[in-house]
């Protein structure tokens, strides 16, 4: 039921998209295939201890396979961009909406997802700097597929300048964007910190953003590394709230993203 349900709310959405947004960003048809790869090819190669082809690595540590398989996760290369990979875990997570994601005991997916952003220094054999870099996920009206991923690749330039010129605006509780972004609200927060550790934007934003938590599904979220004046590192989270008669669907990697990484050149 839940899955009819899910899909019945993802044909409204193309409905309502169609006639309040021409030029929409399209939605395609959910699918399972990066669970798929993850769940029967990934995990059973590593079992196997094996190379975890096609994935680039698969982590699973627990002292039993139920325990590690359900505090794991996979990172693969996305066919889409020079650099972009994909944190997958390997138990089962429909997406941003799972509830599983706001409990205490929850892996904190995306501080694996922040270490994980070395892969993209090997690929392009030089390391990014710091503040090219983002993680994103959608929301379930703009993703395609039926299994919780968080994209790792490099910023928007233009997103980046943005947020140069407002972070005096930033502060360290949630606020609007002053004057939006790509015609649509964002709710944004500064904080101050090298990695992501014991941060969990799900349960941040769940938190705090207003009517999160009763609909996680209508958010994508994002977290752009920053270095503030006075010289601190640290990071702005993005809830990019669904907004249809604005033009919004919740798209984080696509309104924080760049997967041709425009700001390395």
């Amino acid at each position: 039921m839940h899955a009819v349900a899910r899909r019945v709310n993802r044909a409204l959405a193309v409905v309502l998209a169609a006639v309040l947004m021409p030029a929409f960003w399209p939605v395609h048809a959910l699918s399972g295939a990066l669970w798929q790869i993850v769940h029967e090819q990934c995990v059973v190669h590593t079992r196997a201890r094996e190379s975890p082809t096609p994935c680039t690595e698969v982590v699973m540590e627990g002292p039993d396979a139920v325990t590690a398989e359900n505090s794991g996760y996979a990172i693969l290369k996305d066919r889409r961009g020079k650099l972009q990979f994909l944190l997958i875990p390997t138990r089962r997570l429909l997406g941003i909406e799972d509830p599983v994601l706001l409990r205490d005991d929850t892996p904190l997916y995306w501080q694996k997802a922040w270490v994980s952003l070395h892969f993209i220094d090997e690929l392009r054999g030089d390391p990014v700097p710091r503040e090219d870099l983002s993680l994103a996920i959608n929301s379930v009206w703009s993703r395609s597929e039926d299994q919780m991923h968080i994209h790792l690749s490099c910023v928007r330039d233009d997103l980046r300048g943005r947020l140069l010129a407002s972070q005096s605006q930033i502060g360290e509780s949630w606020s609007l964007l002053e004057g939006g972004w790509v015609g649509h609200a964002l709710w944004v927060r500064r904080f101050i910190a090298e990695d992501l550790s014991g941060i969990d934007p799900f349960r941040d934003v769940a938190a705090h953003v207003p009517n999160a938590r009763e609909s996680m599904d209508r958010f994508g979220i994002a977290v752009v590394p920053f270095r503030f004046s006075g010289g601190h590192n640290g990071f702005v989270l993005i809830a990019d709230p669904v907004d249809l008669a604005l033009g919004g669907l919740g798209s984080a990697e696509r309104d924080v993203q760049d997967h041709d990484c425009a700001v390395l050149h």
